[in-house]
């Protein structure tokens, strides 16, 4: 059976930075499984396992474009450090921090601390990165009504309750 839109797709992965740096792995862990078609893994790995079939080994590379996407640098903020209360604060720190008028939240990942000035970065943190993709097709098989109605996988390496 091929991937197609609304098959259920496991796979094992690694995933690793132009640099080679690894990144994530599904090693020792259940098969990552997904909806094709549903935008639940990044665009670019769920285009190029299209028409893929168990036993397949694919290499994608996906573009930031189709991965996590380009850096935004609108979403690099200074702010003084005494906004922090008096707590600790140092590069990979994240805090919770509204991003809009709407009172959303995002995540801010501190990147520099100097001179009383905290930089936080709300990109996402693979944005701007090339993603190495080595995957391992487990599995392919149709979702049924309910995996659909519900938009996502049950049973294994899906969803548990």
């Amino acid at each position: 059976m091929h991937i197609t839109k609304n098959s259920v797709v496991s796979f094992h992965y690694t995933l690793n930075d132009a640099d080679g740096k690894l990144l994530d792995t599904s090693a020792g862990r259940d098969a990552f499984a997904y909806i094709q078609g549903h935008q639940m893994i990044v665009p670019g790995l769920e285009r190029q396992l299209e028409g893929r079939q168990a036993g397949d080994k694919v290499m994608a590379v996906v573009p930031a474009s189709e991965g996590y996407g380009e850096l935004d640098p609108s979403l690099v903020h200074k702010v003084p450090m005494d906004r922090f209360g008096g707590q600790t604060v140092e590069p990979g720190m994240q805090f919770q921090a509204g991003t809009s008028e709407h009172g959303e939240m995002g995540v801010f990942t501190v990147i520099s601390v100097e001179d009383g000035i905290v930089a936080l970065n709300g990109n996402h943190p693979l944005a701007g990165v090339t993603l190495h993709f080595n995957v391992e097709i487990t599995g392919v098989r149709a979702a049924t009504e309910e995996e659909l109605a519900h938009g996502h996988v049950h049973g294994e390496g899906g969803h548990h309750h």
